[in-house]
């Protein structure tokens, strides 16, 4: 089926260079000028993922993250005209999966794009338990894209479970920062340690919230590998 990408910036400019080269590279497009418009294209079209700019009049990027997020796991590329890391940052920590700062190259947003779809359609190889993953307290719906907690469910951005995937793939690995990036977009990839200690901290506030205080250990200097998850 074609994969529909949300294009929300308030400059028609930005929406059509993006427009073109998402359409080029063979996704399917829709576009919003501003956040309310992107909020009602979202619920009524369920895109595959939504680009989305920060700094808009009214509603901006933030906002709408902050209300996809409170029905939908949906992905979400922000996009930035501020080179501020606190900026960033706190796109991330609101759900986002990825961010591009303004200016940028078309290649690069369709690249990181490609790669979240990747992540969002990829599927491990089957496992004897049914295609799941447990540690503890913690299981991993592969299929499902799920994560629960003592059999609650808690939600997850795409970016969030593929690096929660990875640590429960090998639960006694530590991995650094360089190794999960590269696991999750390939050598190369240009993503900052400091974008990954978010995921980690934005996973660890969501299973603390579900009783998981155990979730991730920090081996300082190295990296991070799973915790205990309640099997101390």
């Amino acid at each position: 089926m074609p994969r529909t990408v949300l294009v929300v910036d308030d400059d028609p400019h930005i929406r059509q260079l993006l427009v073109f080269a998402l359409q080029k590279a063979g996704l399917d497009t829709i576009e919003a000028g501003d956040g309310e418009a992107a909020l009602a294209l979202a619920g009524s079209h369920a895109p595959a993922l939504v680009i989305l700019d920060i700094n808009m009049p009214r509603l901006d990027g933030l906002e709408v993250c902050r209300r996809l997020r409170a029905g939908s796991e949906v992905p979400i590329l922000f996009l930035s005209s501020r080179d501020e890391e606190i900026d960033r940052i706190l796109g991330i920590e609101l759900g986002g999966d990825d961010y591009v700062v303004k200016p940028f190259s078309p290649r690069e947003v369709v690249a990181r794009v490609m790669a979240i779809l990747r992540r969002t359609a990829a599927r491990p190889p089957a496992l004897e338990d049914g295609r799941s993953l447990a540690h503890g307290r913690l299981r991993l719906d592969l299929d499902g894209w799920r994560a629960l907690w003592a059999g609650q469910e808690v939600g997850l951005t795409v970016t969030e479970f593929s690096i929660l995937r990875l640590l429960a793939s090998m639960p006694a690995k530590v991995f650094s920062r360089d190794a999960i990036i590269d696991r999750l977009h390939g050598p190369g990839f240009a993503v900052t340690d400091r974008t990954i200690d978010s995921h980690i901290r934005n996973l660890r506030h969501k299973f603390a919230a579900a009783g998981g205080d155990d979730l991730i250990e920090t081996r300082a200097g190295i990296g991070y590998r799973l915790g205990a998850c309640g099997t101390a």
